[in-house]
């Protein structure tokens, strides 16, 4: 069994950064590719950046170019530096752990971007 936590959200001004971590514990996520999604109020998750197991990144039109993803093996952790962000990034971003049997899923951290 594996938990996610995410952590690092917040509010920030238009133009601004942030940097979001997921931690899993309990398990080794390094066989899972693992990924961020957000979910904005009214819509439904969206897939926002995912890196596999030998590194591999993937980015969503909107996301592209602005951010970031990295993982750390040794630490279990996974992050999401966020650059440039802009009102519609406002949402509450969730980690993700896709496993080849299973998948996880953290609560999620609520990142809030202003004008």
């Amino acid at each position: 069994q594996v938990q996610l936590v995410e952590s690092g959200g917040g509010s920030v001004m238009a133009g601004g950064s942030l940097k979001l971590s997921c931690l899993a514990s309990g398990s080794s996520v390094v066989d899972c590719a693992m990924a961020w999604y957000r979910q904005s109020s009214g819509k439904g998750r969206d897939l926002v950046s995912s890196m596999t197991r030998d590194g591999s990144t993937w980015y969503s039109e909107s996301a592209r170019g602005r951010f970031t993803t990295s993982r750390d093996f040794a630490k279990n952790a996974l992050y999401l530096q966020m650059d440039s962000l802009r009102t519609d990034d406002t949402a509450v971003y969730v980690c993700a752990a896709h496993c080849p049997t299973v998948n996880y899923w953290g609560l999620g951290t609520q990142v809030t971007v202003s004008s």
